[in-house]
């Protein structure tokens, strides 16, 4: 186990950090920040793609019960547009890093790509399979992400998004074309290209100024 290996090395707090919501269409991207006991484990922990909606759920206490330190950033759709989403990304993970209450001596990110900047990161690509501390703050995050869209549900009645948490699909595709764009939807996206106008304005893709500028986007 990597985090066993860096405790023998010294570091004695370990942070796993994961990230759920990049690839929505509503909704913030969070990041999960999770720090774990050096002598106790729980059981049962994996990749929380790999777990249903309802064992997360059961699990959730469980898993914040054990941490030494956890905590879920949140950067909205308002600030994925503006800041484009690598750039939220890494201000919800600055948000999770925060939120911990205790410095990170060593860092493990799920991927290739270090969104976190801490001077002593590793990163684990599939970390989420292989990494107790990841695995655990991609359940806490997806978790916590879940909650928040399911709350958010019955404001935005059509939607689904206690059902879809904001992710694309064809019954979100087609509430978009009856309806347009909530307030919680990603407005430089290339989805919101010929959504029903509602007042809520298109806004262009990060970096862009003029959508007649602009080239196709894919996402």
């Amino acid at each position: 186990m990597v985090e066993r290996e860096l405790w023998g090395a010294g570091s004695q707090i370990v942070v796993g950090v994961d990230e759920v919501g990049r690839g929505a269409w509503a909704g913030p991207i969070s990041v999960g920040a999770f720090v774990a006991p050096h002598d106790r484990r729980v059981y049962k922990i994996r990749d929380s793609k790999m777990l249903t909606e309802s064992e997360r759920e059961a699990l959730f206490d469980r898993v914040t019960g054990w941490a030494v330190a956890w905590s879920v950033g949140h950067a909205s759709s308002a600030e994925c547009d503006e800041l484009g989403m690598s750039a939220a990304q890494r201000l919800a993970a600055r948000r999770a890093i925060s939120g911990l209450g205790v410095a990170a001596d060593h860092v493990l990110v799920d991927g290739n790509w270090d969104f976190v900047g801490h001077p002593r990161t590793t990163r684990i690509v599939g970390g989420d399979a292989t990494s107790l501390t990841i695995a655990a703050a991609s359940i806490v995050a997806k978790v916590t992400r879940d909650r928040l869209m399911r709350a958010l549900a019955p404001e935005f009645p059509g939607f689904e998004f206690d059902s879809n948490k904001g992710y694309p699909g064809p019954r979100h595709l087609a509430a978009l074309a009856a309806c347009g764009p909530t307030r919680i939807h990603r407005r430089s996206w290339a989805f919101m290209d010929g959504t029903a106008w509602t007042g809520i304005r298109r806004v262009p893709p990060f970096g862009q100024t003029s959508l007649f500028e602009a080239e196709p986007v894919s996402r």
